[in-house]
């Protein structure tokens, strides 16, 4: 125990490690307030006394829970057809075929209340052929009814698409959506870039901690100091454990500390009710997880963090094989960005069966585990369906010692020119 502390104090006092916990601290900050000033938040509307108001950020967001206060809460059929049928009355009041063909100002004021609820709807009655949503004025009212019973016949559909020569898939994605709690709750004001930048800070979190990991072993071939650790009593083994473990540890408590900072101030501008959400009034309205936004919250933080332990223990295998620290930090990080370029260079279907292995899947940008639940990705193995989400959680939990196993063994024989 007391060589371990030895050890995190030599690694958390150095001048890089003191810079890159900054960073990390700037960066979680940085991150929960961006994307509070998305446009996305920027709404224009006229006041009582006829004047044009303009809102954005924090403002913007408290104005759109207010104007859609009524549709907050469970989602029912009710209020599900009441917002096709108000819809449509605002459109045939102008003449209108689409929300564009609307003159300024009217979306804001008699659309926006219940937008939220259209997109759920739209994609529920999308064309079980071709997967295209109607117009709202193609819904029939009346069957809006069976909200529930039309989102189970959508699953079943989208799944032929998404998965058309594998039927062992389509029943998993059919098994693991009827495992979804209905009726939905929604509450106003959350946005999806909020999650997307989560994974976006895991990601650059990532970076940081493979820097302070890469020179674990290297640093001391480079400068000689292994020679003399060797012979020591607890020079090998014992001493690979120790380096190993004191990397985990500081890499972990950065990431935990710098998801919770997150978390804690996105969900403060954007308002802790907005975590109660059910994933699919965010997302497609018959994503898998049977989630709200709060858990999902915690699925990708605890994915992200077995994905940095497990590039950080790949990171210390490379450190214990590499005599250069840029070389051996050269590789790591390419192994970080790996997944992406991946996903970018070859075709899906072999793309996804490597980026969702590499250590570094869960918290790259297109290819993390926020993405994967979402969407209807599997590995299908004959008979076999594997949602991809459990399978790189799976990869995950078992390079996470499989690396750090290498990286103990390979130091011990190591032997330096």
């Amino acid at each position: 125990m007391r060589l371990l502390k030895v050890e995190m104090k030599r690694i958390i006092k150095s001048r890089l490690t003191i810079i890159l916990l900054s960073a990390a601290l700037l960066l979680t900050l940085l991150m929960a307030w961006l994307p509070i000033t998305f446009p996305s938040n920027s709404f224009s509307y006229t006041d009582a006394q006829g004047n044009k108001v303009e809102v954005n950020g924090l403002q913007g967001i408290a104005h759109k829970k207010d104007v859609q206060a009524d549709i907050a809460g469970t989602v029912t059929p009710e209020k599900a057809r009441r917002a096709v049928e108000d819809y449509q009355a605002c459109l045939n009041k102008y003449g209108a075929e689409t929300s564009y063909d609307l003159p300024d100002g009217v979306y804001e004021t008699e659309i926006l209340p219940y937008a939220p609820l259209v997109r759920g709807i739209r994609e529920a009655f999308a064309n079980p052929n071709t997967g295209v949503a109607p117009s709202i004025l193609d819904i029939d009212p009346e069957k809006v009814d069976d909200y529930y019973g039309v989102c189970g016949e959508r699953i079943v559909s989208l799944m032929k698409q998404e998965q058309k020569h594998h039927p062992a898939a389509q029943q998993t994605a059919v098994d693991l959506y009827s495992q979804v709690e209905k009726p939905y709750l929604f509450y106003p004001g959350y946005s999806t870039e909020a999650m997307e930048y989560q994974s976006f800070l895991a990601f650059l979190i990532l970076l940081l901690c493979t820097v302070i990991a890469a020179p674990v072993f290297t640093s001391d071939y480079q400068t000689g100091a292994d020679d003399i650790y060797r012979c020591t009593k607890y020079g090998k083994t014992t001493f690979a454990c120790i380096k190993i473990l004191s990397a985990f540890i500081i890499c972990g408590t950065i990431y935990c500390l710098s998801a919770a900072i997150y978390l804690l101030v996105s969900n403060s501008l954007w308002g802790w009710e907005c975590t109660r959400s059910s994933m699919q009034m965010l997302y497609s309205i018959v994503s898998l997880p049977n989630m709200n936004i709060g858990q999902m919250q915690l699925f990708v933080a605890m994915s992200g963090l077995l994905s940095i332990l497990a590039v950080t223990s790949l990171t210390v295998f490379l450190s214990s094989r590499f005599k250069n620290i840029a070389a051996c930090l050269s590789a790591a990080l390419l192994f970080c960005i790996l997944p992406v370029i991946v996903y970018m260079t070859l075709p899906e279907e072999i793309a996804i069966w490597i980026y969702s292995i590499l250590p570094a899947g869960a918290v790259s940008l297109q290819t993390s585990i926020l993405y994967a639940a979402a969407d209807f990705d599997f590995w299908n193995i004959g008979s076999l369906a594997l949602w991809l989400p459990h399978v790189m959680i799976g990869a995950y939990v078992v390079e996470f010692p499989l690396f750090a196993g290498l990286a103990v063994y390979s130091y011990s024989k190591y032997k330096l020119n």
